[in-house]
């Protein structure tokens, strides 16, 4: 159930909040660095590669874990039969692309709603990844594009350098610039309907590859 607060409502509120505050000094500010923080900012255990790995495969991610890149890379492209375009943002490492059946293109100019709802798949980078979800942050930095190229294609393959895993969202929150788009990906998009049916790639890639590099 929705409540919309109306304008005598609002006042309401508003007035008891100043009642409650009147017997708070002129001279006394909010600060809000003097707050003490001391709750847990994390409640990941053990290895933060393993654990992003099994949690990220729960929502039905491929993962794989290598140190090399491009070789990874070359094998989910040979095993999802990507071909034709495949959308690799600017900044995305020029030694991680392998060979293949397929042609780069990039988003300059900007691809329309046709080229990428038609192109093989995208593959990026991401921000950073939080283990106990299983989820990686995309905040349009270099190799990663606007958000509309990993929403549209059906295919997503992101590459998470080891040392981009934090354990937890308390982390990787302090970790993001907050103004930047932010997407998070945990899983293949899906969704269900009213019978529990689960559906696969509406919002989103119907499938998601990850390739960890071991720094």
């Amino acid at each position: 159930m929705t409540r919309t607060i109306g304008t005598g409502s609002r006042t309401t509120v508003l007035n008891r909040i100043r009642s409650a505050l009147t017997d708070v000094p002129a001279t006394e500010s909010y600060d809000a660095r003097r707050i003490v923080r001391t709750y847990r900012s994390s409640h990941a255990e053990g290895d933060l590669v393993d654990l992003f790995a099994e949690v990220a495969a729960d929502y039905r991610a491929t993962v794989t874990r290598t140190n090399d890149p491009r070789a990874a890379i070359a094998t989910a492209l040979v095993d999802r039969s990507i071909s034709g375009a495949l959308v690799v943002p600017e900044g995305f490492p020029a030694d991680w692309l392998p060979e293949g059946n397929w042609t780069r293109r990039i988003d300059t100019p900007p691809l329309d709603v046709h080229e990428l709802d038609t192109a093989g798949g995208v593959l990026t980078t991401c921000a950073l990844a939080i283990a106990t979800t299983g989820t990686i942050v995309l905040d349009a930095g270099p190799g990663q594009g606007r958000r509309a190229l990993t929403l549209l294609p059906d295919y997503h393959l992101c590459v998470v350098r080891s040392g981009q895993i934090t354990g937890d969202v308390p982390e990787a929150v302090q970790r993001l610039t907050p103004h930047r788009p932010l997407t998070l990906i945990s899983g293949p998009s899906a969704t269900s309907d009213i019978e529990l049916e689960r559906v696969e790639g509406v919002h989103g890639p119907r499938t998601l590859d990850i390739v960890i590099v071991d720094e």
